[in-house]
């Protein structure tokens, strides 16, 4: 439908109502700090992530120290119980030579003995007279036998008796503790066979 109008009076324009300044400056500020807030926030977020990212490999790193520290720790632990056995060794060869009565016989006795067998150590050695207490250490209870069989085989030791055999309280390795009595009866030293009884003389005739 047309409308005519007979004043020919323009029409009016429509008002736009117009923004305060002041209310755009507040939401232009408020939209500015929202945006610094939140790039704080963002840069923060990326400092704290970067701190814990660096504890992390921190952490990490002292982890595989420990872990070094403590292989280190245990090849101590077993060279130091190494020197033990072996200064025990040297205290039993000491011991045997200072018992200059026969020591040296002994001494070359026992060495080969222990020499032949794998795995076994001599901790102790007590004499009295032929009369001996053998104490050491053995990788297996089978070392333990097989050094009794060497003994034996050597000629030099009699009466051979295991007193005690136990497994070692070690953690690391398994060891059995042993302690072995024995006599030292050299082949020289053997008892002489007693003499044939002689047969009764004939008695004479008076």
């Amino acid at each position: 439908m047309i409308r005519i109008n007979p004043l020919g009076q323009a029409r009016p324009k429509a008002q736009r109502r117009a923004v305060p300044l002041e209310s755009t400056l507040q939401l232009l500020f408020l939209v500015l700090a929202l945006a610094l807030g939140v790039g704080f926030l963002g840069i923060d977020y990326w400092q704290l992530s970067k701190k814990i990212s660096d504890v992390q490999k921190d952490i990490d790193q002292k982890k595989q120290q420990k872990a070094q520290l403590e292989q280190i720790k245990q090849q101590v632990d077993a060279f130091e119980k190494q020197k033990n056995l072996l200064q025990q060794r040297i205290n039993v060869i000491e011991q045997l030579q200072r018992n200059r009565s026969g020591g040296q016989e002994l001494l070359d006795a026992v060495a080969n003995t222990v020499s032949r067998t794998e795995t076994l150590w001599l901790t102790g050695l007590t004499r009295k007279g032929n009369s001996l207490m053998i104490v050491g250490t053995a990788g297996s209870i089978n070392a333990v036998a097989e050094y009794i069989t060497q003994l034996k085989r050597s000629g030099y030791f009699a009466s051979i008796e295991i007193k005690e055999a136990k497994q070692n309280e070690s953690p690391d390795v398994q060891l059995f503790d042993f302690t072995l009595n024995a006599e030292f009866a050299p082949p020289g030293n053997a008892p002489a066979p007693a003499p044939a009884p002689q047969p009764n003389a004939p008695a004479r005739k008076g």
